[in-house]
């Protein structure tokens, strides 16, 4: 056979070389039909770990505080333009 296993020394019995030959034909069409075994596919996501809920309700949060900060500031704005301006020395 050609893809038996060459012995070193002639074996004395005929059915202990066939038996070993049998053994290693099988071990070879064994290995030629084995299948990977390690998994290459992507991990499993999941999605409630992605979307990260509470770093988008602490943005919110920042941006509901920077809008009132600013209406604050626009109507103290408004009200020093809409008040006459006074000042305290006669000096043009």
């Amino acid at each position: 056979m050609p893809g038996a296993p060459r012995l070193t020394f002639p074996c004395a019995s005929e059915y202990l070389r066939r038996t070993w030959e049998k053994a290693y034909e099988d071990h070879r069409r064994k290995v030629q039909s084995a299948r990977p075994l390690v998994d290459t596919c992507a991990p499993l996501t999941f999605r409630h770990l992605q979307l990260k809920l509470r770093r988008l309700k602490l943005e919110e949060e920042r941006l509901c505080v920077i809008q009132r900060d600013n209406r604050l500031l626009l109507e103290k704005v408004a009200s020093v333009m809409r008040t006459r301006r006074q000042t305290d020395s006669t000096h043009r």
